[in-house]
Formats: structure tokens, C-alpha cells, sequence
């Protein structure tokens, strides 16, 4: 005969009850079954688990058998319990790669209203550019990435979340900022252009001559927006990568274009999302549907 969980659970509220009646009232079964299952128990052992028949002292074995027996149901029940939590959202973790813009704008909102919602999921973010983000699921340390370049690897899947306009970024005392229409290409050439990782991603032909003639690249978004703080330059972003720095920026319309990107949440091909994950994308569009 298999030793089975239940059989351990009915000796184990027995032992506690210290008698039959109560035990089987709590257990939902009458007390002759749970009498039957515990004499099929110590038959098995070939040991006696109780001093008599009224179950109210264990034997040396019983006792050894109980501690035992506790030990793992109380294991089990965790482990159950930490399982149906996780599949309802209440537990587990959700890891995020999203590049800087998003990361300082959208995603602080979207995890605040998360966690107030779900206290006891673990969140874990990287800020990194697309590049990073791509390389970050690559290696399975991000479940989800939000990112705009579309990367055509078949490892990835692209859901498109949210568009926002390209512009000239400057300092509010350039000169271009006291522009009241929308910015020539032509009036670029004029001035330092500073390119970066995000201008690499704009294929429009018209903007290759300005950022072929550029001597200072800057991958870093942070610190291209300090040089551009700084008045060492002027650039190309994303509305977005700017809106918290509007106090000491401008965004600038190209005039005759309408440049865009855009961001999408990107996962792992052929990978099942945890229902934490799920949750969190869900949470994630209503804020955007919302804003």
C-alpha cells in the first residue's frame, strides 16, 4: 500500500483533535472511514500510532510519524498555495527591458498602478537602449521589452504599443527655439548635430546628409540630453526622450515630415507568458488608452 498525502492529513488532524469524532467533522468524513484509513496506516507501518483507542497520546512512533507528516503537509500546502497564486497574478515576478524614454515617462505610472494592484509580485527593470533590450530577452533576462526598433529576428514577436513624433531637440535659448513654424531640414546644416543611436534608426533619405556630416556621436541618452542641456549641440528624438526635460528644452517640428517611431512591447517567440506578465501588459495598455 502507497503512504498517500491524504492519509497523512487525516492522521495528523486526528493527533491534533485527539479524538475521532472531532477530526472527522472537520475532514468532512464520517468517523469510521477516518478509523478505517488510520488502521490501514499503522497496518502498513506495523506500528501502533496511538496509546489506545481513544487517540488522545501518540506512541513514541506516532509522535515521530506526526512531526514528520506536519512537516510535509504544511510543505505541500505552501507549495500549493504559491502555485494557484501564481497563476492568478498574486505572485510571482514580471522582468522589464525598455529603452530610456519609456522607462522615465510611461513605465513609473504603469508600475505604480501594478503594484497597487498586485503588492506581491516582484518587478524587475532594465533601462537600456533597443539594442540592450533585444539582448536582454536574447538571454532570458527580460520577460517583456518595450523598445522601437523592430528587430526582424523570428525568435521575437512584435506587438505595436504606442507612436510618438520625431523632433529637433535644443536648448531654449538656441536660436531655433525662437522658430514659430516647423524647422526646415536645409536650416540643420547650420548648426552642431549631434547623432545617436536613435537618429541611426531614421531611414528617411532626407536627413542622411545631416547626419553624415555629424562628428560627435552619443549613445547615451542621458548624457545626450546633457549635452544638449549644455549647448554642445542640437539633435533628432522622440517627443517622449524629452518630456521630462521641457523646462530646459524645445521640440521642434521638421517641417514638410512627419517622422515617426514606434514602440513595441516584444517578447520571446514561442515562449508562454507568466499570468503576472499577462497582467502587467494589461495594465500597461490601459494606462496608454487612458492617457
Amino acid at each position: 500500500m502507497a503512504i498517500k498525502l491524504e492519509m497523512l492529513r487525516y492522521f495528523v488532524t486526528v493527533a491534533r483533535s485527539g479524538n475521532l469524532t472531532e477530526a472527522a467533522r472537520s475532514l468532512g468524513r464520517t468517523p469510521s472511514a477516518i478509523s478505517m484509513m488510520l488502521k490501514q496506516f499503522e497496518t502498513h507501518l506495523n506500528q501502533p500510532l496511538f496509546e489506545s483507542e481513544r487517540k488522545s497520546k501518540l506512541t513514541a512512533v506516532g509522535q515521530f510519524i506526526f512531526d514528520e507528516a506536519a512537516r510535509e503537509i504544511e510543505h505541500f500546502d505552501r507549495t500549493i498555495a504559491t502555485m494557484e497564486r501564481f497563476t492568478r497574478a498574486e505572485a510571482g515576478y514580471v522582468r522589464i527591458a525598455a529603452v530610456p524614454s519609456i522607462a522615465n515617462t510611461i513605465l513609473p505610472h504603469v508600475i505604480k498602478k501594478f503594484i497597487d494592484k498586485y503588492p506581491n509580485i516582484q518587478i524587475d527593470v532594465r533601462d537600456t537602449d533597443s539594442e540592450g533590450v533585444f539582448r536582454a530577452l536574447k538571454n532570458e533576462r527580460a520577460d517583456i521589452g518595450l523598445a522601437s526598433k523592430a528587430n526582424n529576428d523570428d525568435d521575437f514577436i512584435h506587438t505595436p504599443f504606442i507612436e510618438d513624433d520625431y523632433g529637433i531637440i535644443c536648448h531654449k535659448t538656441h536660436p531655433l527655439a525662437s522658430t514659430q513654424r516647423p524647422v526646415e531640414i536645409s536650416a540643420l546644416s547650420e548648426y552642431q548635430f549631434i547623432s545617436s543611436g536613435l537618429t541611426e534608426q531614421i531611414a528617411a533619405p532626407a536627413l542622411q546628409p545631416i547626419f553624415m556630416k555629424s562628428k560627435l556621436m552619443v549613445r547615451n541618452s542621458f548624457s545626450l540630453l546633457a549635452m544638449i542641456r549644455e549647448g554642445v549641440g542640437i539633435t533628432i528624438l522622440p517627443e517622449l526622450a524629452i518630456k521630462l526635460e521641457k523646462d530646459h528644452l524645445a521640440f521642434l517640428k521638421i517641417a514638410g515630415h512627419d517622422f515617426k517611431r514606434q514602440i513595441n512591447i516584444i517578447q520571446r517567440a514561442n515562449t508562454n507568458l507568466s499570468p503576472a506578465t499577462k497582467e502587467f501588459i494589461q495594465v500597461l495598455r490601459e494606462h496608454t488608452n487612458s492617457a
